[in-house]
């Protein structure tokens, strides 16, 4: 995924003309590529104790607020999730300092007030008490704001509680206030994503130089002293399938059936036969077809689903694993076992927590009415080595009908409850244990299942 910082000098306490420049950003970030949008601490408001103490109920918005409607509309338009820093209500009915992530499909995702306020602010706000979490395109990400991030707990709980990113609003002066981040995503194993003010504000000037680090590389992005972008690609921190979180996903087993998608939902395309007399691709789950058939409801007029493939028999999912795995292994002899396995995770399934063999995972592509193809950027099941990364939902560089219709494929699907695998713009699922990692569920509702025939 890539998740960029966005600096600009805000309009001291005229929140529409913020939002507005914010809106902007997200559709110039989205056109290059990004996911995720970070703006600076007080972006919404600018760093304007003084006003903000005199009006706290003027200068205090709620996430549905009107102001932020600009915002939304953009995240919606372009399938991109935005955080935006600003004074809120507080739950005691005092005044927040508080980050808002806004989803792709423009809706809340999670909300975080700044826990440790600093010299001033403490007058203005109530500080929050819950650590900021959220999990969006594979990676789960950890919410700070400005001196939070001087508290090495803060780090370490978001490192504890399996954060690969954590994403910084601030507001620093001087270049010293920046240093730090590069030592800390060293040591606590984090890359970080920091958004800091521009221009004038209460305590001084923002010095800008918003970016990002990564705990090897150190700074991989840097938006200088003016108002602009700063991109970073965060793909090597998507949680795969190998990844031990979700092989530790219990199974509560529902009993759903799988069911023919040919017979249960005709309103749906479905590929040809692939040379399976048993039809075994074209079955999934009863909850995953209702989902589907929810996401081809919501296509813009003329688009269509195609089910390409459902459920994949455990055997046939560890040849198919250990068929890549050899590939990789003879490419990269060098490489350890584990290495081996994640690299084989980018593309395939580790048989014993694999959704398709569940009947969860689909694989699914975006069609005209009459069933051809769209341009989805790269083929359907083209692996990371042949598609030079393309594969990946968000990848940066594709074309821009490519870009537009992966969004599509994305809203449509995202917004019937499945969830995507970020290394594969073609593979949803629903009720497998990457669901439930992605969503937060505490248990999964389908493991492997042998079709009846």
């Amino acid at each position: 995924m890539i998740a960029a910082a966005a600096q600009f000098a805000p309009v001291p306490l005229d929140p529409a003309a913020n939002a507005a420049r914010m809106a902007a950003l997200v559709t110039e970030a989205a056109d290059r590529g990004a996911r995720l949008v970070v703006f600076a601490e007080l972006a919404l408001t600018g760093y304007e104790l003084d006003g903000i103490a005199a009006a706290p109920e003027r200068y205090a918005y709620a996430a549905d607020d009107s102001v932020l409607a600009p915002v939304r509309a953009a995240c919606r338009a372009t399938g991109t999730a935005a955080v935006v820093n600003c004074p809120a209500p507080a739950a005691d009915g005092g005044t927040a300092l508080t980050s808002y992530v806004f989803g792709p499909d423009g809706a809340l995702l999670t909300r975080y007030d700044k826990r440790h306020l600093h010299g001033p602010e403490k007058a203005v706000f109530t500080p929050g008490r819950a650590d900021g979490r959220c999990t969006l395109g594979g990676l789960r990400i950890a919410l700070a704001t400005c001196y939070d991030t001087a508290h090495p707990e803060v780090w370490e709980r978001a490192a504890a509680d399996g954060c690969g990113v954590l994403v910084a609003s601030a507001f620093h002066d001087s270049a010293e206030g920046t240093e730090g981040y590069e030592a800390a995503a060293r040591e606590h194993g984090l890359h970080v994503v920091l958004a800091n003010y521009l221009g004038p504000g209460s305590p001084g000037t923002g010095c800008g130089l918003s970016g990002a680090w990564s705990p090897a590389a150190g700074r991989i992005a840097d938006a200088g002293a003016g108002a602009g972008l700063a991109l970073a690609d965060l793909r090597e921190r998507i949680t795969l399938m190998s990844d031990p979180a979700v092989a530790a996903v219990p199974v509560v087993e529902c009993g759903e059936p799988l069911v023919d998608v040919r017979t249960a939902a005709p309103e749906l395309l479905v590929a040809a036969d692939r040379g399976d007399p048993a039809g075994a691709f074209a079955h999934l789950r009863e909850g995953v077809v209702e989902r589907l058939l929810r996401a081809q409801e919501s296509l813009p007029g003329g688009l269509r689903l195609r089910v390409a493939e459902g459920y994949r028999p455990p055997a046939l999912q560890r040849r198919y694993f250990e068929e890549y795995a050899d590939e990789l292994r003879a490419a990269h002899p060098e490489w350890p076992p584990a290495r081996l396995r994640n690299a084989a995770s980018r593309y395939v399934s580790p048989p014993e927590i694999a959704p398709h063999s569940a009947g969860g995972a689909v694989d699914v592509l975006l069609t005209t009415a009459d069933g051809a193809e769209l341009d989805m950027g790269t083929r359907l099941n083209a692996d990371p080595e042949e598609s030079g990364g393309a594969c990946y939902t968000h990848a940066p560089g594709l074309r821009p009908e490519a870009r537009a219709h992966r969004r599509i494929l994305c809203a449509a699907l995202s917004g019937a409850g499945l969830v995507n695998y970020p290394t594969e713009w073609w593979h949803w699922s629903y009720g497998d244990r990457y669901w439930a990692v992605m969503t937060g569920a505490e248990h999964c509702l389908y493991g492997p299942k042998e079709l009846s025939t």
